[in-house]
């Protein structure tokens, strides 16, 4: 009889997970899909590129608000609920966008779906951990996760293919219909009796933004996660430059989305045991391939090799540095866990802000060409505050 109970358990959890993987692969596409079809942005409302760069920065700059501080208000709502409002409003803000008449609208609709975006994260984590055994948690949230991953190597990609075969208004209806399956997933499968977290308050915020180690290491993932993003926010631009139109930006992309693939999978491993020590090495990788690519951009072959380059590197930080986060939390405010946590997403966001406005204005100001300079003075500021913080470890 116990042996059936664990099973079915087991089932209920593995279920509770593929729903939270499928909404997480949604909100996958959505964050970075606007990278592909920018241009087609430009031309449908007559915009500048750089202006059209709103929809990546604002997005993030949702998410930047969303995650820490709608994760303080809803720390009473049941986690089903809040999960299922999550979702509605993630379809809401793209449906939205889908049908926005002008550029403005449009905007409003990438911010509602960030504010989404923002909650689901750290929600989603809570619940993934809940269903698990206690050594299972880590596990349970890689799955969840499991569907940015796939999000990043195929959904970006598919969603630009569907903008260019079709319109980039489809694109966005069909993200909002999966978000719309996702939604019915987890009305189905994720339990509703979840264990509430532990609340959270302001003093939460004020404990966790006096400690000057974390403050660091949230600036060290605001410039490092930053630092590719002056140039993956103008990517198809990018790839037009150096000879990739249409449906051969289409593979390129999904190339591109296997190497982050990749560079995430190995930094979670190489930060293990060190993510100090090994995000240095990372960030000074990354800077040296920024300083190269403005001379690699001038021709395909050399330009496909920084970009790819970009991509191994540009995404490989980001388990060191959520590591780093939460163990300096765990060890001094174990109770502000989870909102350092939601801090360290904001960061992430702004980094993105950060890094694409950066983009814009070099883009503005000098050239397309010339913008993986600004993702160097970002890598090379991150390895410089990481091995600052090695040094006092030490």
């Amino acid at each position: 009889m116990e042996r059936t109970t664990n099973t079915q358990a087991s089932t209920s959890a593995k279920l509770t997970l593929l729903a939270l993987a499928l909404s997480a692969f949604a909100i996958g596409i959505t964050e970075f899909i606007a990278v592909g079809v920018m241009p087609m942005l430009v031309t449908t409302f007559g915009i500048k590129l750089s202006t059209a760069g709103l929809t990546v920065s604002l997005y993030a700059a949702g998410i930047t608000v969303g995650a820490p501080l709608l994760t303080a208000l809803t720390g009473s709502v049941r986690r089903k609920h809040l999960l299922l409002a999550v979702m509605i409003t993630f379809i809401i803000g793209n449906g939205l966008t889908a049908i926005a008449p002008s550029f403005t609208l449009l905007l409003v609709g990438r911010v509602i779906a960030a504010f989404a975006h923002g909650l689901f994260m750290s929600t989603a984590t809570v619940i993934a951990a809940s269903v698990v055994a206690a050594d299972k948690r880590a596990s349970a949230i890689a799955t969840m996760f499991t569907g940015l991953t796939v999000a990043t190597v195929t959904g970006v990609p598919l969603g630009t293919f569907i903008a260019q075969n079709a319109t980039w208004r489809i694109a966005f209806t069909f993200i909002a219909a999966f978000g719309l399956l996702a939604l019915l997933a987890n009305w189905r499968l994720v339990p509703a009796n979840l264990p509430q977290p532990s609340g959270t308050n302001a003093g939460g915020f004020m404990r966790l933004l006096r400690e000057p180690r974390l403050v660091t290491g949230l600036l060290i993932t605001a410039l490092g996660y930053g630092a590719s993003f002056p140039v993956y926010t103008y990517i198809s631009a990018v790839l037009g430059k150096i000879g990739f139109t249409g449906q051969s930006q289409v593979w390129f992309l999904l190339l591109y989305g296997i190497m982050v693939a990749i560079g995430n999978t190995l930094g979670g491993r190489f930060a293990n045991r060190r993510p100090l020590h090994a995000l240095a090495w990372m960030f000074a990788a990354d800077f040296a391939i920024m300083l190269f690519m403005p001379l690699g951009l001038v021709n395909s072959i050399s330009g496909v090799i920084s970009i790819l380059l970009m991509g191994l590197f540009a995404f490989m930080n980001v388990p060191g540095l959520q590591l780093f986060t939460m163990q300096v939390a765990e060890a001094k405010h174990p109770q502000d866990a989870q909102l350092a946590s939601a801090l360290n997403i904001s960061a992430f966001n702004i980094g993105i802000v950060l890094g694409s406005t950066l983009g814009g204005r070099i883009l503005d100001s000098f050239s397309l060409h010339m913008t993986p300079m600004g993702g160097a003075l970002f890598a090379g500021l991150a390895l410089l505050l990481t091995l600052y913080l090695a040094r006092k470890e030490k």
